[in-house]
């Protein structure tokens, strides 16, 4: 008899049974249907493999047919089978499925970098490239290719930042196309150049920023052409400043850029091979006779180091009406007579640092002086002073991918003058730089941004008051503010410290092999103070307007430019030439 209490018959019992084991059955029938074993994915991936090495692309798709759930290999092989087939838009899609599948295998974004690059596409291909060294930092293919790109498109600096990760370039050999024409000793210290060595980024930062102190080579272009053995030959391709003797009309040309403002720029280089330069500037002009000249070499043939001797002499009529505060009825007027001599010398300490200390003595009269209040006449103080001025250069920001600098500088002034109510004085200045070019290559569109401030302690004459305007021989410009009335000094703004911003973008409008035209918009704004009351301005300054600026022969520029003065209306039409 059954127990008491039981609820199951043996039929029961076995139909009960019988349902648990095909539920077992049926769920072990599909956990195991929907993944070959690993040697039948092996064995696929393998005879896939050597159809698509023996160049049998159709019969690699006939074997993948689709690419999701496939394993990556498969994938891979289906996208590159797919890519050789001329089917790139196919092929993209595969490897975007293939790594939303494995997100974690940088070969989908190093083959989607391959699509781009074949398309010329090269920015979305840095874009995948970094994407995959973001996975996978030590990457070496991505480092490799990434720098092939940056070299292909001239941005050597981001070329050898990621060369440099894998221990490239290597050089066996150095060459000058055309020849330097410069002191061999000069050269072998700016290159350090050695077979087989490593060719860093900081060197050829080194090299550059030692290059630029020369002022001898406008142009320089650097080519790296692979050897068999795996090395490189470097080509520098730097033409240096033509003497009067190699090209006597664009020496001609160059020295005559500024007739149109009664001078001129007699300038010599690279005198007997030894980057000795001497350089000079005079004007005429009746208002404001000036000559400037400058003897520059390097020290002991040490390009990192270069020493300086320099003249400016002046001889200059000033209207100050409009400059004196409060403002004057009568015109107010002053005739500068000064002279310096100095010497200085500038050391490059790396492409980071540089440093630069000047010496000089000066002297300076003032004559006819008319509608000067008595209370200013300390600032008109005919008086004789030494003074040294020291300043560093700092490399901020560098982010050649992006194209993007951030440079600062500062300086420091002390000085005494020998007469009073003059006596001891200093001066501090401090500036920041930041250029960016948002196109890969070329220049079009770069865009400019400087913040430049200064302070003057101390009693100091009128001559070396700062001034905020646009006057050929000053350098804090406000082009909406003509710093010259009837072809007198004075009539910007001036004292003894400020601050200045100056932002510009200039579009390539035009180029050949003469003459290249940018165009674009500019904002200058800041204030000048003077804790005498006799200067400074009384309200914060904004200007804006458009430049143009035409490069002539590559060794100088002309600029033409309309500014206008957003808080008094007035309009300025300007013009200058510079190297």
């Amino acid at each position: 008899m059954d127990p008491a209490g039981s609820s199951f018959g043996c039929g029961q019992i076995r139909a009960l049974i019988g349902v648990l084991l095909f539920i077992f059955l049926l769920q072990t029938g599909r956990a195991q249907a929907p993944a070959p074993s690993a040697s039948t994915s092996t064995s696929a991936t393998q005879t896939v493999k050597k159809l698509y090495d023996s160049a049998q692309w159709t019969a690699v798709l006939r074997a993948v047919p689709h690419a999701t759930g496939e394993p990556a290999d498969l994938i891979l092989y289906r996208a590159l089978a797919l890519t050789q087939l001329g089917r790139l838009d196919a092929a993209d899609h595969a490897l975007q499925t293939g790594f939303a599948a494995y997100p974690r295998d940088v070969r989908f974004l190093e083959e989607l970098a391959g699509i781009a690059y074949r398309r010329k596409h090269y920015r979305m291909a840095t874009r995948e490239l970094h994407r995959a060294l973001k996975l996978d930092p030590h990457d070496r293919y991505a480092d490799d290719f990434l720098a092939s790109i940056y070299f292909l498109q001239g941005n050597l600096e981001a070329a050898l930042k990621y060369w440099n990760r894998i221990d490239k370039p290597r050089l066996n050999d150095l060459n000058y196309e055309p020849s330097a024409r410069l002191d061999p000793m000069i050269l072998d210290r700016i290159f350090l150049f050695s077979p087989g060595n490593l060719w860093l980024r900081s060197r050829y930062l080194d090299s550059q920023a030692e290059l630029a102190s020369l002022d001898l080579f406008p142009n320089i272009f650097y080519d790296l052409q692979a050897q068999q053995d795996g090395t490189f030959q470097l080509v520098i391709h730097a033409a240096p400043r033509s003497t009067w003797r190699e090209a006597k009309i664009q020496n001609l040309i160059s020295a005559l850029r500024g007739l149109p403002y009664q001078s001129v720029y007699p300038e010599f280089y690279n005198l007997d091979r030894k980057a000795l330069n001497w350089r000079s500037f005079v004007r005429w002009d009746a208002q404001k006779r000036m000559l400037l000249s400058e003897v520059a070499a390097p020290l002991e043939h040490n390009p990192g180091k270069r020493v300086r001797l320099y003249f400016d002499g002046r001889n200059e009529n000033w209207n100050i009406t409009r400059t004196l505060r409060p403002s004057l009825v009568a015109p107010a007027g002053v005739n500068l007579q000064r002279g310096i001599f100095g010497a200085g010398v500038q050391s490059i300490v790396n492409w980071r640092w540089q440093w630069n200390v000047n010496a000089e003595y000066s002297y300076r009269d003032f004559r006819t002086l008319a509608g000067i209040p008595a209370a200013a006449f300390p600032f008109f103080t005919r008086a004789s002073g030494l003074a040294v001025r020291s300043g560093i250069h700092r490399s901020l920001i560098r982010d050649p991918e992006r194209r993007f600098t951030l440079d600062g500088g500062a300086t420091g002034e002390f000085g005494k003058f020998f007469t009073r109510p003059l006596g001891k004085y200093s001066r501090v200045e401090g500036s920041a730089e930041a250029n960016w070019f948002p196109q890969a290559t070329g220049e079009d569109y770069s865009t400019t941004t400087r913040l430049r401030v200064g302070r003057t302690f101390g009693q100091i004459p009128f001559d070396d008051l700062f001034m905020l305007g646009f006057d050929r021989d000053n350098p804090l410009w406000m082009r909406g503010h003509n710093g010259l009335v009837n072809g007198k000094k004075g009539n910007a703004p001036l004292g003894t410290s400020f601050i200045l911003s100056n932002s510009e973008v200039d579009k390539i409008a035009y180029q050949d092999g003469i003459f290249l035209l940018k165009l674009g918009p500019f904002i200058d704004t800041g204030d000048i103070y003077d804790t005498s009351e006799f200067f400074g301005s009384p309200k914060w300054l904004t200007d804006t307007g458009v430049q143009a600026t035409v490069r002539v022969l590559g060794s100088f520029e002309v600029v033409l430019g309309y500014g206008k003065d957003l808080r008094s209306g007035a309009n300025t039409f300007y013009s200058t030439v510079s190297r």
